[in-house]
């Protein structure tokens, strides 16, 4: 292996993605103890990573500015770090672009035609159905790092947490009962398991488990939180939308999570608080690697047409959304009150 000693970790978009990559920080960080170590990725998701004691630097990537600008301003950045590794978990044209004016001399991207020429080292396809984590690890082999099973982990501050708790208490939140937050949005409509469920689930937890429940959306989710909260009877306390760092320290003071197949639901698993994942169209054995001891749960119908992988529903009425539909309120209800003990008289 040659002499490493500056390496540049990066996947550019996407909340869940680069939360999915958090274990390939430590590995590498294992690996070349004395190496400097960064990570790339867009500005508001990477807020996520700071206070990650393995990593030297963020760089966060401005996807507001310019697109060509910013693309100038992250590749001269990139090249004065002098880099002698990156490592593009991405692979799209703009982080091909990035990875080459780096001026790294490894180069670790995805084999894709045109731009794979831009990388010194071409990863294969390693298949559709690979867990996530496992992919993300096939792109450390060229570096010596092997794959293992690994935790996702978000590091939050004592200050952080302490904050959370305050800004739940002037929202009302008696923080006396269990919290249990839910996230019923996803960018994919048939990602979404349905309005009246998510209130129906909620009426079940405040009524019988006398749990506090926290509704958390997403950017657009206006009609959909205002959907679930007209079908509930019982109180339930609507958040803002929070930034990913904020949010995360929310999720890490609640006792449970459940929520949609979307970034919100690796954003718990990853700060430690039991998640329940519903799932549709994309197949959980790729997209949660979260273990059942640790009081995660997943939800999932494996009907004829699953995993569909695809961003809306094309069957016939009769079948709409069947996949979501066959998942009961009361299973979810069922895990969650094992989890929670019943509600104490």
């Amino acid at each position: 292996m040659p002499d490493i000693r500056r390496i540049c970790l990066s996947r550019l978009k996407f909340i869940g993605d680069i939360v999915l990559t958090t274990p390939l920080i430590r590995a590498i960080r294992e690996r070349y103890p004395d190496a400097y170590l960064a990570y790339l990725g867009d500005k508001k998701a990477v807020t996520l990573l700071q206070g990650n004691p393995f990593l030297d630097e963020v760089i966060p990537y401005d996807f507001s500015r310019p697109d060509f600008l910013e693309q100038i301003r992250v590749g001269f950045l990139l090249r004065k770090r002098r880099l002698d590794v990156f490592i593009d978990l991405f692979s799209n044209p703009r982080s091909a672009l990035l990875a080459r004016a780096s001026g790294a001399r490894i180069r670790i991207g995805r084999d894709v035609p045109g731009r794979g020429s831009l990388y010194t080292h071409r990863m294969p396809d390693f298949g559709s159905m690979t867990p996530a984590i496992d992919f993300h690890f096939g792109y450390l082999e060229p570096i010596g790092v092997p794959g293992r099973k690994a935790d996702t982990e978000i590091f939050l501050s004592e200050d952080e947490l302490r904050e959370a708790r305050i800004f739940l208490r002037h929202q009302d939140v008696d923080p006396g009962r269990p919290l249990v937050a839910l996230h019923p949005g996803a960018t994919w409509p048939n990602k979404r398991w349905q309005a009246e469920r998510f209130a129906a689930l909620a009426d079940l937890l405040r009524a019988k488990l006398g749990a506090e429940i926290l509704l958390s959306p997403g950017p657009g989710d206006e009609a959909l939180m205002s959907d679930i909260l007209g079908k509930t009877a019982g109180v339930i306390h609507l958040l803002p939308v929070l930034p990913v760092r904020q949010l995360a320290s929310v999720f890490a003071v609640c006792r449970l999570l459940i929520s949609n197949d979307c970034g919100p639901m690796h954003i718990g698993a990853a700060v430690g608080t039991p998640t329940f994942g519903i799932f549709g169209p994309e197949p959980p054995e790729v997209w949660f690697p979260y273990s059942r001891e640790r009081g995660h749960r997943v939800f999932y119908s494996r009907i004829e047409c699953a995993p569909c992988r695809v961003t809306s529903c094309h069957r016939d009425p009769s079948h709409y959304l069947e996949c979501m539909t066959r998942i009961p309120v009361e299973e979810v209800f069922s895990e969650a009150e094992q989890l929670l003990g019943r509600r104490s008289r």
